[in-house]
């Protein structure tokens, strides 16, 4: 992985076609959420089926937690759209057979020649694109349980949103005053 996708740096905001074949950047999908982002193998792979199925089976709680999910694969549109579908996942898979990603992050899992994939790797990413946590799932004990992915959300969750503490200093007094702008998901006064 390139040396600047830490904790803290700025994941690259890729424009990739979805599995509609609509080109999508990945900011635009993120919005000003957290989100889940997977570089993976592909269709192929069965260590990719359980990791998908596992996050296809916490999508309803990733949903209500305002955070967003999306996976990246070298695999063409069809194939694509056959992965997204038998893990029944309902957020945005991004289809990049020319293995952009793969070459700008210096990803290449040159032990398998035959299907030239990315090395796996999951990561959280803060609004704008910012590098929580990264998990490299070569083997697949390296991939995030969603136990670990719970906790980093909790932890990146708490940083980004003011309202995380409604105890905390001085925010009874701006809800009260109406400023709204520590507050997620509200651009109205209070009780309109």
């Amino acid at each position: 992985m390139r040396a600047d996708i830490i904790p803290g740096g700025t994941f690259p905001d890729y424009a990739l076609p979805d599995h509609t074949g609509t080109v999508r950047k990945l900011s635009e999908l993120q919005g000003d959420d957290p989100m889940i982002l997977t570089l993976a193998r592909g269709h192929y792979c069965p260590k990719e089926h359980q990791q998908h199925q596992e996050l296809a089976a916490m999508q309803s709680k990733v949903a209500v937690a305002y955070t967003r999910m999306a996976t990246i694969a070298t695999d063409e549109h069809h194939t694509l759209q056959e992965f997204r579908a038998s893990v029944g996942a309902n957020w945005p898979f991004l289809s990049d057979p020319g293995r952009i990603v793969q070459q700008d992050l210096d990803i290449q899992e040159y032990t398998d020649p035959e299907n030239n994939p990315m090395i796996p790797h999951t990561l959280v990413l803060k609004p704008g694109l910012v590098v929580h946590s990264v998990y490299n799932g070569y083997w697949f004990w390296g991939r995030p349980s969603t136990d670990d992915l719970w906790r980093d959300l909790r932890a990146a969750t708490a940083e980004i949103r003011p309202d995380w503490d409604l105890a905390a200093p001085g925010l009874r007094a701006a809800w009260d005053a109406g400023d709204m702008s520590k507050f997620h998901g509200y651009d109205r006064k209070p009780g309109s």
